[in-house]
C-alpha cells in the first residue's frame, strides 16, 4: 500500500514539498493536523498505513477487508483529530482507532466462518527451489490462517505486542486492561498457536 492507495482521503490535501516534517515527532504532526495542516497528516498516514494494515489484515483475516479497514481508520482519525487530546501517545489512539474498526467489522459478520486449517496441501510455490523454502513458507501461510482461529479478544493484545512492539503498559491503556489482563491474554493466545501447530504436525 501506499499514501496513493487510500486517495479518498488525501484527495485535496496539500502536497507542498517546501515543508518536511519527517524530523517532528508523532504528536507534533497530530497537533499541527488537528490545526488544520493536511501535510502534516499526509506524514502520518505514510508512516502508519502499512503498519495499520497489516495489523487489521491479521485481525480479519482478509486483505481486501484490511485495505476497507485501514481507509476507514485513517478516515476516523482525520475526521476525530481537530478533537486529538496533545497528551495522549499518538501510535496508541490510532491503534485504538484500528482496534475498534477490527472489532465493529469482525461483530458485523453473522457467522464468524472459522478458517480451514486444511489448505496447506495448497501449493505456496510452484517451484520451490530449496525445500526449507517451501516449509518456512507453509508454516507462515499456517500462522496467517491460525491467527484467524484465536478470539479476538486475545489475539488483539498478541499483535500489538508481536507486530508493533507495545509495552504491557502501553496494550493495556490502549485497551484499558491491566498489565497482568495483557500478559494473561498474550500467554493464552501463544499457547492456542502451539497448540494448533502441533495439532497440524508444525512442532
Amino acid at each position: 500500500m501506499s499514501v496513493l492507495s487510500i486517495a479518498p482521503i488525501l484527495s485535496g490535501l496539500g502536497r507542498s514539498k517546501r515543508r518536511d516534517f519527517r524530523e517532528l515527532r508523532d504528536e507534533e504532526c497530530a497537533e499541527r493536523s488537528g490545526a488544520g495542516d493536511n501535510d502534516a497528516f499526509a506524514e502520518l498516514v505514510r508512516r502508519y498505513q502499512n503498519r495499520v494494515f497489516r495489523y487489521l489484515k491479521r485481525m480479519v483475516g482478509s486483505e481486501e477487508e484490511a485495505r476497507d479497514l485501514t481507509q476507514e481508520t485513517f478516515l476516523r482519525v482525520y475526521k476525530a483529530l481537530p478533537k486529538w487530546n496533545e497528551q495522549a501517545l499518538f501510535r496508541s489512539w490510532l491503534f485504538r482507532i484500528a482496534s475498534n474498526a477490527a472489532i465493529d467489522e469482525l461483530r458485523r459478520r453473522q457467522d464468524h466462518r472459522p478458517l480451514s486449517l486444511n489448505g496447506l496441501d495448497e501449493p505456496v510455490s510452484q517451484q520451490p527451489t530449496v525445500e526449507h523454502i517451501h516449509y518456512a513458507e507453509e508454516r507462515y501461510l499456517f500462522l496467517e490462517k491460525a491467527l484467524i482461529r484465536i478470539s479476538e479478544i486475545y489475539r488483539q493484545p498478541l499483535l500489538l505486542r508481536e507486530l508493533e512492539g507495545m509495552t504491557y503498559s502501553e496494550i493495556g491503556k490502549l485497551l484499558d486492561l491491566t498489565e497482568g489482563t495483557v500478559k494473561s491474554r498474550i500467554a493464552r493466545a501463544r499457547a492456542k498457536l502451539c497448540e494448533l501447530f502441533r495439532n497440524c504436525g508444525y512442532c
